[in-house]
């Protein structure tokens, strides 16, 4: 379904933007397992797109260039929030059909299920008219998964601990970026299982950060922990960061577990034109040229 056609058909409609870790630093690890991070997050103007439409009994369908992957997914997020949801509101929460237009890989580091998650709680909650304390809602989002409750904000920040710990970052500019991903599947245990060390250094910002070129040199000597082990597993990684390189980014990494990559560029001209140079090269990924929310949105 076309994105102007989701709007058309379905009353609330909600982007599930894809979650970029600028930088991503393992720092320890808990004793029920759960590592301990330190992120630099931002989100980009892409991702998928759900609809959400009173109906006579609960429906959900799916569209896009990955919906059929999903399909055949029996966990998906999207249900198990708006059942969790339902649980928390009771009787008002009123049959709803809910339409997934899945743009963004399956299991690629940047977030797509757990973006999917939090859009569901902004959709229905809107949908449904209600209005939970945020503490409540934060509850709820950590309750479907660790990158749930940054994915509710959806803009900049920096989250520690597991993921709960949210700082805002009002000053992180707007980058011009490409995401490419070679659609193959990287085990998120696995990574973790391969980590050389546990107990990394913090992820340490310098105060009073401004302008592009101050928070580019900042996330230059940041560093995503689970980059080394990622490339271990799929070696692609390793040649789309090369490309990238090749094209003239500025700066890329890994987001996430993987295997998607990013590369920041100058402008989003300069993004556009790699877009289009890696698509050429090897049209079989996903590749993607998009611009990231400011901290100011």
């Amino acid at each position: 379904m076309p994105e102007e056609g989701l709007a058309e058909a379905f009353g609330v409609t909600e982007m599930a933007r894809a979650k970029i870790n600028l930088a991503l630093h393992v720092t320890g690890q808990r004793a029920d397992g759960y590592h301990l991070l330190d992120m630099l997050v931002t989100f980009a103007d892409c991702g998928d797109r759900l609809g959400f439409l009173p109906a006579q009994a609960d429906a959900f369908t799916l569209s896009g260039p990955f919906g059929e992957t999903l399909a055949g997914d029996g966990t998906n997020l999207v249900l198990r929030t708006r059942d969790l949801l339902r649980e928390q509101l009771g009787a008002l929460a009123f049959p709803v059909h809910i339409h997934l237009q899945k743009n963004l890989p399956i299991a690629s580091g940047i977030g797509g299920g757990s973006a999917d998650a939090a859009a569901t709680l902004r959709g229905l909650m809107r949908l449904w008219g209600m209005d939970l304390p945020v503490e409540t809602l934060a509850s709820l989002a950590l309750k479907l998964g660790a990158d749930v409750p940054m994915c509710l904000e959806s803009r900049p920040l920096i989250a520690r601990g597991i993921g709960e710990r949210i700082e805002v970052v009002p000053d992180l500019p707007a980058f011009a970026m490409v995401l490419a991903n070679p659609l193959k599947g990287v085990s998120t245990p696995e990574v973790f299982r391969r980590l050389a060390g546990k107990n990394n250094p913090a992820l340490h910002l310098a105060r009073g950060l401004s302008g592009t070129d101050g928070w580019l040199t900042a996330i230059g000597a940041a560093r995503n922990d689970l980059e080394p082990p990622a490339r271990e597993l799929v070696p692609e990684i390793t040649v789309i960061s090369q490309m990238l390189q090749a094209q003239g980014a500025l700066i890329t990494r890994m987001s996430g577990s993987g295997a998607t990559c990013f590369g920041i560029f100058s402008t989003m001209a300069a993004a556009q034109e790699a877009a289009a140079a890696l698509h050429g090269d090897r049209p079989d990924w996903y590749v993607q040229a998009t611009e990231t929310v400011s901290g100011g949105m």
